[in-house]
């Protein structure tokens, strides 16, 4: 019973994804939580935590990259390496333990979230 009403919950989470659009915007939000959290390992010497909220951030960006439509043409190219720069970021935050570097990481992805918006916004 209990695992019926944990699916119920899950199901309905998803359903609140509204569009692929949102999706992507959820994922960069997702980039920044990770990230803040990551900052906060790194402020309380947290080696585990740092290396989990890192992880789980690069992994977004990983599936970011992956969902990239190739027919995109320049933006589809411009966006691969601009995602392959914050990985090798969040690789060198992670290895020299740097708050730093995930602030400049935190930089690009809000830049994104904001071009995205702006770009997907419904123009009535």
């Amino acid at each position: 019973m209990y695992a019926n009403a944990t699916h119920n919950i899950y199901a309905q989470n998803n359903v609140g994804v509204e569009s692929p659009t949102k999706l992507i915007e959820m994922l960069y939000e997702g980039v920044l939580r990770f990230n803040t959290q990551a900052k906060h390992a790194i402020k309380n010497d947290d080696i585990e935590k740092r290396v989990y909220w890192i992880n789980r951030s690069t992994a977004v960006v990983a599936e970011l990259m992956n969902i990239l439509d190739p027919s995109g043409g320049e933006v589809s190219e411009y966006l691969d390496g601009l995602y392959q720069h914050q990985l090798s970021s969040l690789s060198k935050a992670n290895m020299h333990n740097d708050p730093a570097i995930l602030d400049e990481v935190n930089g690009v992805f809000k830049g994104l979230i904001q071009a995205w918006q702006e770009s997907t916004a419904k123009t009535f």
